[in-house]
Protein backbone atom coordinates (compact mmCIF):
# COMPACT_ATOMS: atom_id res chain seq x y z
CA UNK A 1 0.00 0.00 0.00
CA UNK A 2 1.21 3.48 -0.76
CA UNK A 3 0.98 6.42 1.59
CA UNK A 4 -2.41 8.07 2.04
CA UNK A 5 -2.23 11.70 3.08
CA UNK A 6 -5.10 13.88 4.25
CA UNK A 7 -5.59 16.91 6.41
CA UNK A 8 -7.91 17.85 9.23
CA UNK A 9 -8.70 21.23 10.75
CA UNK A 10 -10.24 22.55 13.96
CA UNK A 11 -10.31 26.23 14.97
CA UNK A 12 -6.86 27.41 13.82
CA UNK A 13 -5.13 24.01 14.12
CA UNK A 14 -4.20 22.17 10.92
CA UNK A 15 -3.07 18.53 10.93
CA UNK A 16 -1.52 16.85 7.89
CA UNK A 17 -1.17 13.08 8.18
CA UNK A 18 0.59 10.37 6.22
CA UNK A 19 -1.03 6.95 6.75
CA UNK A 20 0.84 3.76 5.80
CA UNK A 21 0.50 0.07 6.62
CA UNK A 22 2.19 -0.75 9.89
CA UNK A 23 1.83 -1.70 13.52
CA UNK A 24 -0.13 1.26 14.91
CA UNK A 25 2.65 3.78 15.64
CA UNK A 26 1.48 7.39 15.74
CA UNK A 27 4.10 10.14 15.66
CA UNK A 28 3.14 13.79 16.01
CA UNK A 29 5.76 16.36 14.97
CA UNK A 30 8.50 13.74 15.42
CA UNK A 31 7.37 12.61 18.90
CA UNK A 32 5.20 9.71 20.01
CA UNK A 33 1.57 10.86 20.34
CA UNK A 34 1.53 9.94 24.06
CA UNK A 35 4.46 12.27 24.62
CA UNK A 36 2.98 15.10 22.49
CA UNK A 37 -0.52 14.75 24.02
CA UNK A 38 0.28 13.86 27.66
CA UNK A 39 -3.26 13.66 29.08
CA UNK A 40 -5.54 10.66 28.63
CA UNK A 41 -8.54 12.60 27.22
CA UNK A 42 -6.37 14.02 24.42
CA UNK A 43 -4.89 10.58 23.69
CA UNK A 44 -8.42 9.17 23.52
CA UNK A 45 -9.45 11.89 21.05
CA UNK A 46 -6.48 11.03 18.79
CA UNK A 47 -7.25 7.28 18.89
CA UNK A 48 -11.04 7.65 18.56
CA UNK A 49 -11.15 7.32 14.75
CA UNK A 50 -9.17 4.08 14.79
CA UNK A 51 -11.19 2.71 17.73
CA UNK A 52 -14.58 3.36 16.16
CA UNK A 53 -13.52 2.00 12.76
CA UNK A 54 -11.77 -1.02 14.38
CA UNK A 55 -8.43 -0.34 12.66
CA UNK A 56 -6.19 -0.06 15.75
CA UNK A 57 -2.75 -1.51 15.03
CA UNK A 58 -3.21 -1.70 11.26
CA UNK A 59 -1.65 1.62 10.21
CA UNK A 60 1.31 3.81 11.06
CA UNK A 61 0.49 7.51 11.15
CA UNK A 62 2.95 10.39 10.79
CA UNK A 63 1.39 13.73 11.71
CA UNK A 64 2.50 17.33 11.17
CA UNK A 65 0.30 19.63 13.22
CA UNK A 66 0.49 23.40 13.65
CA UNK A 67 -1.56 26.23 15.08
CA UNK A 68 -4.20 26.38 17.77
CA UNK A 69 -4.08 24.77 21.19
CA UNK A 70 -3.53 21.16 22.16
CA UNK A 71 -7.20 20.18 22.17
CA UNK A 72 -7.82 21.75 18.77
CA UNK A 73 -4.74 19.96 17.46
CA UNK A 74 -5.95 16.61 18.84
CA UNK A 75 -9.35 17.07 17.21
CA UNK A 76 -7.70 18.05 13.91
CA UNK A 77 -5.64 14.84 14.04
CA UNK A 78 -8.80 12.81 14.76
CA UNK A 79 -10.56 14.24 11.68
CA UNK A 80 -7.52 13.70 9.44
CA UNK A 81 -7.18 10.04 10.51
CA UNK A 82 -10.90 9.48 9.93
CA UNK A 83 -10.69 10.99 6.42
CA UNK A 84 -7.71 8.75 5.58
CA UNK A 85 -9.51 5.61 6.83
CA UNK A 86 -12.57 6.46 4.72
CA UNK A 87 -10.34 7.05 1.69
CA UNK A 88 -9.00 3.49 2.07
CA UNK A 89 -12.30 1.82 3.06
CA UNK A 90 -15.45 3.81 2.16
CA UNK A 91 -17.66 1.34 4.08
CA UNK A 92 -16.33 2.73 7.39
CA UNK A 93 -17.78 6.19 6.66
CA UNK A 94 -21.25 5.44 8.04
CA UNK A 95 -19.82 4.19 11.36
CA UNK A 96 -17.57 7.24 11.75
CA UNK A 97 -20.35 9.64 10.73
CA UNK A 98 -22.72 8.12 13.30
CA UNK A 99 -20.22 9.03 16.04
CA UNK A 100 -19.83 12.57 14.62
CA UNK A 101 -16.16 12.11 13.75
CA UNK A 102 -16.46 12.86 10.02
CA UNK A 103 -17.99 16.29 10.56
CA UNK A 104 -15.60 19.26 10.43
CA UNK A 105 -16.34 21.49 13.42
CA UNK A 106 -16.13 24.93 11.78
CA UNK A 107 -16.64 27.05 14.90
CA UNK A 108 -13.98 29.74 15.14
CA UNK A 109 -13.19 32.52 17.59
CA UNK A 110 -15.24 35.61 16.84
CA UNK A 111 -13.14 38.60 15.85
CA UNK A 112 -12.74 41.67 18.05
CA UNK A 113 -14.76 44.63 16.79
CA UNK A 114 -13.50 48.23 16.84
CA UNK A 115 -14.84 50.38 19.66
CA UNK A 116 -15.35 47.34 21.92
CA UNK A 117 -13.27 45.60 24.58
CA UNK A 118 -13.64 42.13 23.03
CA UNK A 119 -15.86 40.58 20.35
CA UNK A 120 -19.10 41.43 22.15
CA UNK A 121 -18.13 43.03 25.46
CA UNK A 122 -18.50 46.79 25.53
CA UNK A 123 -16.72 49.43 27.54
CA UNK A 124 -18.43 50.36 30.81
CA UNK A 125 -21.22 52.88 30.31
CA UNK A 126 -21.47 55.82 32.69
CA UNK A 127 -24.72 57.73 32.84
CA UNK A 128 -23.27 60.66 34.80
Amino acid sequence: MSTTNTSGRRKTAVARIYLTDGSGNITVNGKDYKEYFPTLPLQYIVMQSAEVSETIGKFDVAVNVAGGGVKGQAEAVRLAIAKAIVELDPEKKSVLRAKGIMTRDDRMVERKKPGRKKARKKFQFSKR
